[in-house]
């Protein structure tokens, strides 16, 4: 049995600060302190110390900006392969997004389970989204802007996916007839995904 998950307790960015675990070893959902007054926001969208404090070494080497017009536009379930393998810190800066990651690494004790976490341009939420993950996202709202830092370039010979509504999966993305790229519309099965990814504890 696949099992799914939807998170309903994240913490909001500005009140409860830091990392929060999320019930999948190495996936990490961080509030960011926001300091807000009436001119505005102030925050560190990404502190290096602190996430090395909590023993998360990783050097970024890539952000990317993502733009979606239309409310319904999906995107995903994306990852790439090794040697090429990425891990991803994702947030939103305009909108909303209901972003779902599905644990591809074999060996891990929550290897095919799914999680989903709303992300806006209001809660300031960012997910940690280790290699060995499959990614993807909904809007939720029209004019989305999705940014993302990655620890590898993209790599078109390691690119690959799985569909968005694979039936053994059975993410609950709340949308029947999302808005899909032709490549996203064709991606493969999860049964017949064989993993290269190892989980190591």
């Amino acid at each position: 049995m696949i099992y799914t998950s939807r998170d309903s307790s994240a913490p909001k960015g500005g009140d409860d600060v830091g990392f929060q675990a999320t019930g999948i070893p190495g996936l990490w959902l961080y509030a960011p302190k926001v300091f807000k007054d009436e001119r505005g926001f102030f925050m560190e969208s990404y502190n290096q110390a602190a996430f090395e404090a909590r023993g998360i070494d990783i050097r970024f080497v890539q952000d990317n900006h993502a733009y979606s017009r239309n409310k319904g536009v999906l995107r995903g379930l994306h990852f790439q392969f090794p040697p090429r393998a990425q891990t991803k810190l994702v947030r939103v800066t305009r909108g909303e997004v209901l972003d779902v990651v599905v644990d591809l690494r074999a060996g891990s004790p929550t290897y095919g389970q799914w999680k989903s976490f709303v992300l806006t341009g209001e809660n300031f939420l960012q997910l940690l989204v280790p290699k060995g993950f499959a990614h993807g996202y909904l809007t939720l709202t029209p004019d989305v802007e999705f940014l993302y830092k990655v620890d590898d370039v993209y790599a078109p010979d390691c690119d690959s996916g799985i569909i968005w509504n694979d039936p053994d999966l059975g993410i609950e993305w709340g949308a029947h007839d999302p808005i899909l790229s032709p490549k996203d519309a064709q991606l493969g099965r999860f049964k017949d995904f064989k993993s290269p990814f190892v989980y190591e504890g």
